[in-house]
């Protein structure tokens, strides 16, 4: 039995992969029973392929879903309160919802299966549209940081200095870095692959050396840094709470006050859930790209695309919990968005609510200033 190979060598099928060998026409198989192992083992693929497609589109959906209901509710909450610092969380939401929309191009690649064909040029521009939201998400969260950092260590200054042209000035500027890092590879053609091999992924068009450079150019100083800001306001955060505490004391003079869980341990639990939800989503695939760049023979392609890759995209999913649903102001304005919605998609449930609910209760939400670094 012979099978003619396809007309694009870069592009063969599966099956013509497991029939033929080095060089085209080669015939591999000797049997029945080795046809019928190797049919299975195209199907395995294939189906993981799809398997791989189903889970980024379920992963795109929630990062999109999430992050765009996090980005309403930061707006309104910026229109009221006037709040400047919301605004560079509310760019992470933005970011991290581009994260979720560009994935959605790979998602009908890997559901198309292998006879999909994706020029290279198209394949290059997509990757860099993906790279782009991601290198912001993470420039934001460092940029969240030090904005807090800034509040909490000099508040009065802060308020000073930070108003609109500031803002604008931080957000355009990273996004400017951001482009510049996510087209990187169109800019230098030697972060290009010489040779495109489909199916469209990461590594197949842009080379090791790109990831190098961006991780010692950008994330190891951004993961410093990010480090270094929440270990200074953790030590911040320490010295006012010993104050806090020293004058607890000298206003009990003799009393036995009542024990309270102490602002250190919220504190250091603040600290560890932010470094660790960074450092633990991001660090494997930047870590796992520099093996891949520093060892010639390692094949690691398939765990940074499939597995790595796909965990550094879950800080997407956990940026909005992380660092918008935690403060107050945010949980209220969502609940308020809530409830509004309820009493438009079911006014006769909230017309017979109210029935029930005495006339001289009036339901107040306060709003909070400045969300507390120690909650």
């Amino acid at each position: 039995m012979h099978l003619l190979p396809s007309a694009h060598p870069s592009r063969r099928s599966p099956e013509e992969t497991c029939i033929c060998g080095g060089s085209i026409g080669e015939l591999q198989l000797s049997s029945v029973w080795s046809l019928q192992l190797c049919l299975a083992l195209v199907k395995t693929t294939v189906m993981g392929d799809v398997c791989f497609g189903v889970v980024l589109a379920i992963l795109a959906f929630f990062i999109m879903a999430i992050n765009a209901l996090v980005a309403v509710a930061l707006v309104r909450l910026i229109w009221k309160s006037g709040c400047l610092g919301m605004c560079f969380v509310l760019n992470l939401a933005i970011a991290d919802s581009l994260v979720g929309f560009t994935i959605t191009g790979l998602v009908t690649e890997e559901l198309a299966g292998p006879t999909h064909h994706t020029p290279r040029d198209y394949c290059i521009l997509r990757m860099a549209c993906i790279a782009c939201p991601s290198a912001a998400s993470i420039l934001t969260v460092i940029l969240v940081a030090f904005d807090r950092y800034l509040a909490i260590k000099d508040p009065f200054r802060y308020f000073k200095v930070m108003h609109g042209l500031v803002v604008g000035a931080c957000i355009g500027g990273l996004w400017l870095l951001a482009f510049l890092i996510g087209f990187l590879p169109l800019i230098v053609q030697s972060f290009q692959q010489k040779t495109y091999q489909e199916p469209c992924t990461f590594f197949g068009v842009f080379h090791p050396t790109y990831m190098l450079t961006i991780f010692c150019v950008a994330f190891f100083p951004a993961l410093f840094a990010f480090v270094y800001i929440h270990c200074h306001l953790l030590k911040i955060a320490s010295s006012h709470a010993q104050q806090i505490r020293e004058r607890e004391q000298i206003r009990s003079s003799g009393t036995c006050p009542a024990l309270q869980p102490s602002s250190d341990t919220k504190a250091m639990r603040t600290v560890t859930i932010l470094v660790g939800c960074f450092a633990l989503s991001w660090s494997p695939f930047f870590v796992g790209s520099i093996v891949q760049a520093a060892c010639g023979g390692c094949i690691l392609r398939n765990v940074l695309e499939h597995y790595l890759w796909v965990l550094g995209l879950c800080n997407s999913l956990m940026n909005p919990v992380v660092y918008a649903y935690w403060q107050k102001e945010v949980r209220l304005q969502i609940y308020q968005m809530c409830l509004c919605m309820k009493r438009k998609v079911f006014p006769l449930f909230h017309a017979d609510s109210r029935r029930h609910t005495p006339s001289g209760t009036v339901a107040s939400v306060h709003t909070i200033s400045l969300p507390k670094f120690e909650e």
